[in-house]
């Protein structure tokens, strides 16, 4: 299991610096070149809901990326997993109801960053990524979600034929 993990500030240029690198490291783990986009706007969305969080509660705190890759050993696909984690106070209600009240969402203004409210934004990772996971807490907001990386398995150099260009 390959893991990447990035910290970042609350920032929005840093939104675009964890979609590169989400993308970068999807494309090493072997996830199809179909999915990339998926993967980098669904980040993207991740991290802007992130990063509106703490720009309202906890500025000074790090937002947490985390990138994984996990090769299962029996017959199947493995899968490629992007963890983010901001550590602003309050929760948030996972696509499709349940959990914590919309009224708990420490927003300043929804949309400020990502120009999505935060139930679309949830709505808009649940339709790119293949599984989503959200839990809310009182210490911050986990959004995990993944997607499957196909039979190939990645070399230990980063470079396999025809995939990357440059």
């Amino acid at each position: 299991m390959a893991l990447v993990q990035l910290s970042i500030s609350a920032l929005p240029v840093h939104v675009r610096t964890a979609r590169l690198v989400a993308s970068a490291v999807a494309r090493r783990s072997g996830l199809p070149e179909s999915a990339l986009d998926e993967v980098r706007l669904a980040v993207g969305e991740a991290c802007s809901r992130a990063v509106e969080n703490h720009r309202t509660h906890c500025p000074q705190q790090p937002i947490t990326v985390e990138l994984r890759e996990h090769i299962q050993s029996s017959p199947g696909p493995g899968r490629f997993e992007v963890t983010v984690l901001d550590r602003a106070p309050g929760a948030e209600r996972p696509p499709g109801g349940g959990g914590v009240p919309t009224a708990a969402l420490p927003y300043a203004e929804a949309g400020e960053v990502s120009g999505l409210s935060p139930d679309i934004g949830l709505a808009v990772i649940s339709g790119l990524a293949d599984q989503v996971d959200v839990e809310g807490s009182a210490n911050g907001t986990t959004i995990r979600m993944s997607w499957p990386i196909g039979d190939q398995q990645p070399s230990e150099t980063g470079t396999r034929t025809g995939e990357f260009s440059g």
